[in-house]
């Protein structure tokens, strides 16, 4: 159909002429294109209220934490991981405590068993200079 012909046919039903393809020869299609875009920015709007941001919260422990304080740091990471964000667990050496990383290693897989039931380890604990992280992520339905 000529270009003019489908401008009229538009104007007579008060639509609009929106080309679809800008193929050879490129399609049209007659529409409300206020219509359609104010649908298109509820459906964008819509599925930006339903998406779920991920957030990483962080938990720091000692090499010489408590098997209490551990408890309680347990706790408040599962609180993290039922709410469906990741936890990011850290140690930070001090002083001597550096050249006995197999004591902050073995606070991790402690830490770790406390909350087995709803973390899956995302990233093993590695130490980088003063520093041990873990990264735990919520266990999938």
């Amino acid at each position: 159909m000529d270009v003019r012909e489908a401008q009229r046919l538009a104007d007579e039903r008060e639509l609009d002429l929106v080309k679809v393809s800008n193929n050879v020869p490129p399609t049209c299609k007659l529409m409300d294109y206020s219509k359609y875009r104010y649908d298109m920015m509820k459906r964008d709007k819509e599925q930006r209220r339903n998406q779920k941001v991920i957030e990483l919260k962080e938990i720091r422990l000692s090499a010489t934490i408590d098997r209490r304080d551990m408890e309680i740091k347990a706790k408040q990471c599962l609180k993290f991981l039922k709410n469906g964000d990741k936890a990011k667990v850290s140690i930070r050496f001090r002083g001597r405590q550096i050249a006995h990383g197999s004591i902050g290693l073995d606070v991790m897989n402690a830490f770790f068993e406390m909350v087995e039931e709803a973390a899956t380890m995302e990233r093993a604990p590695k130490q980088e200079g003063r520093n041990m992280f873990m990264v735990l992520a919520p266990k999938s339905n």
